[in-house]
């Protein structure tokens, strides 16, 4: 049962990858830019008073010995993934822990970090010896706005006060 399923991932990964790219052709796919040619004086051009001198109309010179472009496309890491794979239910699981529960996972750890640093930033506004804490504690006394006193307690009390709120009480 495994021969037909690595011959399937094998078909599509070898239909796909470049193995041997060539930096002048496979940087990027041709595009309409791409057959342009840079504009260059000639005869043709006035040389009346209100027209653009050659100077203004020739182009920098572009760079030309560009590095190949690394593959950063998600297809291969799925290609490889799948080549271990040997039955139905094995890609199946392999497609939805690469498509949906990976990127859940990175996404729920992301906002759970951001969502601490905001917290703990807001207690750490004021009341760190920072530069910028400085700075922050005198732009607001030159505006004569009111600096909040925030303690460990009334920070805490928020909290709880946010948790009862989404939660409710134990009673």
């Amino acid at each position: 049962m495994s021969a037909p399923v690595v011959d399937i991932a094998s078909a599509i990964q070898s239909a796909s990858i470049k193995h041997h790219p060539d930096p002048a052709h496979d940087l990027n796919p041709s595009t309409a830019a791409s057959s342009k040619k840079p504009v260059s004086p000639d005869a043709s051009v006035s040389s009346r008073a209100d027209s653009i001198p050659a100077s203004v109309v020739r182009p920098v010179p572009r760079r030309t010995n560009l590095p190949p472009l690394p593959d950063m496309r998600f297809e291969q890491s799925y290609l490889a993934s799948l080549q271990g794979a040997e039955s139905w239910w094995s890609i199946a699981w392999i497609t939805g822990r690469d498509q949906v529960i990976l990127p859940l996972v990175q996404g729920m750890l992301w906002t759970l970090l951001l969502s601490g640093w905001r917290y703990w930033n807001r207690g750490a506004q004021f009341q760190g010896a920072t530069l910028g804490s400085k700075v922050r504690r005198w732009w607001w006394g030159v505006n004569h706005w009111k600096i909040p006193e925030e303690t460990q307690e009334t920070i805490s009390e928020k909290a709880g006060e946010f948790y009862t709120a989404q939660l409710g009480t134990l009673d």
